[in-house]
């Protein structure tokens, strides 16, 4: 008898192309995106956090690869002083999570960006 192992009768999922954007992004400038191959199982992200203080409103873009745990999320992170709400939205066909046209700063721009804001609200 010779054993047949299962993923030769069931071959893997086909992995899906997503875009990854290579910083973070402030609207309403554009993330620089990259096609990347996910690995099996995970699903194509688009996040979009909002972050106010006072009359400074910041929107932050995100896209990359996700396990199905972090799809339709909503919730709070923290970054440079502000407090930013945020939405995950998953889909699951190639690079259907380029749809935002927002353009990209590195994270170091980011928090720049962030912190010189801060300092004229503060002033």
């Amino acid at each position: 008898l010779s054993y047949i192992q299962p993923c030769v009768m069931f071959p893997p999922p086909a992995c899906l192309q997503c875009y990854t954007c290579l910083f973070p992004a402030i609207s309403p400038l554009d993330c620089i995106k990259l096609p990347q191959e996910c690995p099996a199982g995970q699903r194509c992200l688009s996040s979009i956090a909002t972050g106010r203080r006072g009359a400074l409103e910041l929107t932050m873009y995100e896209k990359s690869c996700a396990i199905p745990s972090q799809c339709g999320l909503s919730g709070q992170k923290y970054i440079s002083g502000l407090n930013f709400n945020y939405t995950n939205v998953c889909c699951d066909t190639d690079l259907c999570n380029g749809a935002e046209h927002v353009a990209a700063l590195g994270w170091g721009r980011v928090t720049l960006c962030l912190l010189l804001a801060l300092g004229l609200l503060l002033a």
